[in-house]
This record gives C-alpha cells, structure tokens and sequence, in this order.
C-alpha cells in the first residue's frame, strides 16, 4: 500500500532520530562499522523501531532508571521546540498550546504509575511567569506524587531554554489531578506511591493538604460572598474608557475529532483548556483593543467527559476589570448531536489576563459595566476571587522564608492559612540532614541547621496509642499541666473541627523583662493513608480583637507542632518539632549542647501528662 507525503514525515523524523541514537551508541563504544550503519537502515524498522541491542537485562534496567532520574518511576520528561504554528501574534507560545503540552505530559505520568487510561479531573492554579519565543525549547517535567484511591495527584514544572544562550528560566509549576479508568470507565483502585527523595517525601506529605483544599474551595467562595452582600460598588479610575460587559461576550463552537481525543475516545483536557484560551483571549482583547497576555488560571474541575463527534460550545465574557488586569469567565458545553436540546456542562474556568507595553509593564485597562442581574453577579463574584486568589497566592506559594510570622488570620483565608501551618510543618518532618545531637533517659534531640533556621525535634516512644496522644495534644488548652512555659491558654475561636484559634499566656520574660502572649492557629490533621502521622500544626496569626497589649511582649512562631506515629496498637513515636525563631535560639542552643536540661525535663512530664489521661480518655470516648 502507497505511503501518502503526510505519513511519510513521522516515519522520516522516526528513521532519522533512530539513526542518530545508533550512531550515538556506536560512537559511545568506538565503533562505526558502515557495513552496520547500512544495515540498519535498511533492516531496522522492519522488525523492530530500535536498534539491534547486546545489552544485558540489568543494563537495560539500570539505564531506564537512569533515563527516569533513578526516582520516580513515573517520571515524564518532555522538550518541545517552539516553531511559528505554536505562536501567537507576539511571535511567543500560546499559552494554549503550552497547555496542552502540559496535560499530554501529566497524562502520560499518570497513566505510568496506574497502567490504565486516566482523564484530568482538575488543574490547580497556574501562574505564568514568563513567555516563550519562537526559536526556544519548552521543558517540561511531570511526576505522580501521591496516589489516592482512585485518583493521584501529578506534580508539573515547566521551564524554557535558549539554545543560543544556554538560558533555562521557570516558566510555572502546576498541580493536576487524574482518575484512573478501567472498562466502561470503572473506577480503578490505585497502587500506593512510594517517595524516595527529600522533594519526593516533602510532595508526597503536602498533596494530603492540597487535596483537601481543592475540596473546600467552591465553600470559601461561597463563604466570603454570603459575608459580603452589600450592593456592587463600581470602581472609578480617572480618565478611564467605560466598556460594556456584553461587548466582550465571545461564543464559538468546536467540532471533537480523532486527532483532539485520547486512547478512549475521551476529548484530551489540554485542547478543551486551549479552546478556553482561545475564546478568553478574544474577549479580553475586546475590551482592550490590544493583544493581551495570559497571566493566571484558577483552579478548575471537569465536571464530565466529551467524546469524538460532541460539539463543544465555549462562552467568554470579561467579568471585570481591575486597573491593570482582567477576570475573562470561560464556560464549555457538550452536546452530541446539531439538533440536540439539552448541553453537557464539561468545565468553567477563569483566567487573568494583562495588556503589556513596550517595556513590559501592565497598562491601565478600561473599566467594565456589568449588566444588571447575573452580569453583577459575576462582577461581585470576580472580586472575591481576587482577594481568595490573592490570598492563597501569598500564603501557599511563597517561601517560607518570605511569609511574615503572624499573617492575618480571617473567614477568607482561613482555608489557605491552614494549609500553610501543615505543610510547613510536613516539609520540616520531611528533611532529610537532621543530625541527633543528644540522647537522655530515652528522649532524643535533633537538630537541622538550615538557610536562616536552626530547628529541633524532640521525641520519644510512649506507652499510648497514636489517637489517644493526637486528642491530649491537640488541646492547647491543657498544655500549661505538662509545659512549665505556658501560663494559660484560651480558646479564642472554634474555626472548624481541624483548626482553632488560640491566646497563650506564657511564663517566659523577653528580653524587655515581660511575659510573653501569643496568638496561635492550631491546626489538627488525622492520617490521610496508611503510614501518615498524626499532625497538631502551629504557626501564629493576628486578630482584631487580640491586639498586642502594653502589659506583654507578643511573641511569633513560625512553624512548630507534633507528629505521633502508631508503633504498635499501644504504642506510638510522639515527636515535637520547633523552627527557632531569632528570640528563642538562645534558649534552644543552650538545650542542644546539654548546658540545660529543660527540653527533656519538658518532654517527660509531657509523657507523664499523656499516660495519666489516657484512661480517662478512653472512658469519655467509651461515655459518647
């Protein structure tokens, strides 16, 4: 049968990049023979698409781990050479191609670890930080970091490099869910997913938390509108164009073929996000005049699938308009055939958009007029996203090290700032160089020195289950009967049944000769899987009704907290740890080299504290 021109060109680039790898390993052994060169060409596709091979079955291995990074097995790598038909007008990559390329990636992660199709679920918020020219080379990485039930979370990091230069620079970093799916879209229950690096460990701990805050998202939102009722309030900017919201209104419809479709028949995740680029794009750069740049995604669920022959319609309207940026809403419906009346709801996302000058910086942008009714709605709704995105962007993305001590703590950030307190203190657990810096009457102190921090755990096995150690723990109120340090602690605020609020009068002077308070985020998680700790998570916030008094100097604690894990049905690793903050280092140096006693004293009477109530516990749990 004829080849046509079309698919004579991956079979070309096939030939050719099996060549290459030929020559490489001839090369590699220093040996070129024409006569094999010649043969292989001739022969080498015929039977097989690689190369004759005298490997042994453990070389074969050891340098596929090796291809993989000796990690994670489901590790994906990708590069892919931005051409012109990538592009947009600026001669940069679409930030919807870039999507795809990224979905096609997390599938293929994904569907290593489960050994079965998988469909995206969800896609957590992308900041783009960069654009990518024509000419450069997209790097793309994905890997699973934890496996749930039926579903995994796969980690993305996007970079780009300049051939020319040698430049790499991060693009973003995603976060994407998949589903497993056996015949006739069975779910699949999922091999659990072993970490072997600190990263790995850190990403693995963390997913736990990010799973939970994607499933409290939509209620935060909800939250903050139901707070915040009052009519909308238009915002005035001096010499601003006014632009009708129904200007930017944008519907297009897609026709769902073989080549935008998976194994399954199942519309890829990453063209449906590139068709809702597609259609924001125009109705941002309706209400600019301009050609605008994509800077955010919101985390976005797929609500179902869509297959090959489904018309997909996607509706965009800007929703409003800040001073320098946009909230475009994109919603896409499924239906299957011309005449059909009812429409599938496949997924609505929102993305931020920003009108560059010739310097780069975000220029003024014209003010929206909502229409009355659900255009109002949106436009409220658009400015509680702001603030949420905001405030999830500047508790959860940032560095440690560049987080104040005491964040604000409020109804709206309160999901995010939760977040923070357990996954700092999971990424401290996860370290991998701490040193044992000394041992007395079975309690061990450890140490981990670190950029600007000196942190230390201390821990010891105590005769008491992991539960009944989690609830004695978890109550600051009770922590004055163990820990000389503390005075008193009230219980400030009951914000959920994981996390409360705490003001703590501590017994402790400041160097201004004064007793110390705090205001304290408890943040309590149970196991997520086997193998999980228990987990009591401090960190300190602020709080309009406990101001910093005269009468004490208001103390900060970045990241402290325990972990216990079940040794046995009766016996449990009760663990403390603490990130020094420069007030309290004196008093831990001085523990660490064993000129005071006071951690272990501490850390016995904590023990005491856990066997003498573990009865009485027990006998209220047996009450309820």
């Amino acid at each position: 049968m004829a080849t046509s021109p079309r698919s004579a060109i991956p079979l070309l680039t096939l030939a050719a990049l099996l060549l290459s790898r030929c020559l490489l390993k001839m090369v590699k052994g220093n040996t070129i023979v024409p006569e094999d060169i010649l043969s292989f060409c001739c022969n080498g596709l015929q039977g097989s698409t690689s190369p004759p091979c005298t490997q042994d079955t453990g070389e074969q291995q050891e340098e596929a781990a090796g291809a993989m990074g000796g990690h994670n097995p489901t590790e994906v790598q990708m590069s892919q050479l931005v051409l012109p038909c990538h592009s947009n007008q600026h001669g940069e990559l679409s930030a919807g191609q870039l999507l795809k390329w990224i979905d096609t990636a997390a599938c293929l992660s994904a569907e290593r670890h489960a050994g079965c199709p998988c469909v995206t679920a969800s896609m957590d918020d992308i900041y783009f930080e960069h654009t990518i020219s024509v000419g450069q080379v997209v790097n793309i990485k994905a890997k699973v970091n934890r496996a749930f039930n039926s579903s995994m979370e796969v980690g993305i990091q996007v970079s780009y490099e300049d051939l020319c230069s040698g430049k790499h620079c991060s693009i973003c970093k995603a976060y994407a869910t998949f589903v497993a799916q056996g015949p006739l879209g069975t779910k699949v229950k999922l091999k659990p997913l072993t970490p072997q690096t600190e990263e790995e460990k850190i990403e693995h701990s963390i997913a736990a938390e990010r799973r939970r805050m994607r499933l409290v998202h939509k209620d935060t939102l909800k939250d903050l509108l139901t707070r915040n009722t009052s009519n909308t309030e238009m915002e005035t900017r001096d010499g601003s164009a006014v632009v009708p919201a129904e200007k930017t209104r944008v519907e297009s419809v897609e026709l769902v073929l073989p080549p935008h479709a998976n194994h399954q028949g199942n519309t890829f995740g990453g063209q449906i996000m590139a068709w809702m680029e597609n259609v924001a794009t125009i109705a941002a750069s309706r209400l600019c005049h301009a050609h605008p740049t994509l800077r955010a995604i919101e985390m976005f669920h797929f609500r179902g699938p869509s297959q090959v022959g489904d018309r997909l319609v996607l509706k965009a309207i800007v929703n409003n308009a800040f001073k320098n940026s946009m909230e475009v809403g994109v919603c896409t419906e499924a239906y299957d055939q011309e005449m059909s009346v009812s429409r599938r709801h496949i997924n609505s996302a929102f993305m931020t958009f920003v009108v560059l000058d010739e310097e780069g910086r975000p220029r003024t942008l014209p003010m929206v007029v909502p229409q009355p009714g659900d255009g109002e709605r949106r436009y409220r709704e658009a400015s509680a996203r702001k603030k949420i995105r905001l405030d999830r962007k500047y508790v959860v993305s940032c560095k440690q090290t560049e987080v104040p001590l005491s964040v604000p703590w409020d109804q709206s950030n309160k999901v995010y700032l939760s977040y923070n307190n357990v996954s700092a203190l999971k990424t401290l657990v996860a370290k991998a160089n701490w040193v044992l810096a000394r041992e007395k009457e079975k309690v061990q102190i450890y140490t981990l020195e670190e950029d600007k921090f000196l942190s230390f755990r201390i821990e010891m096995s105590v005769n008491i289950s992991a539960s009944q150690a989690f609830s004695l723990l978890s109550d600051l109120r009770r922590r004055h009967e163990w820990d000389s340090h503390y005075e008193s602690a009230e219980l400030v605020q009951q914000v959920d049944e994981d996390d409360a609020i705490y003001h703590v009068l501590s017994q402790a002077l400041s160097s201004e000769n004064k007793p110390q308070d705090f205001v304290i985020l408890a943040s309590r998680r149970k196991p997520c899987s086997r193998g999980d700790p228990y987990v009591v998570a401090f960190r300190s916030v602020t709080l309009p009704t406990h101001p910093a008094s005269t009468n004490y100097t208001r103390g900060e604690t970045l990241c402290s907290g325990f972990c216990v894990w079940p040794e046995s049905e009766e016996m449990s690793k009760v663990a403390y740890y603490n990130q020094a903050t420069p007030g309290y280092l004196n008093y831990v140096t001085t523990n660490v080299v064993g000129l005071s006693s006071n951690f272990c004293a501490t850390f016995k009477a904590c023990e005491k504290f856990l066997l003498k109530n573990k009865d009485d516990l027990i006998a209220l749990l047996q009450d309820l």
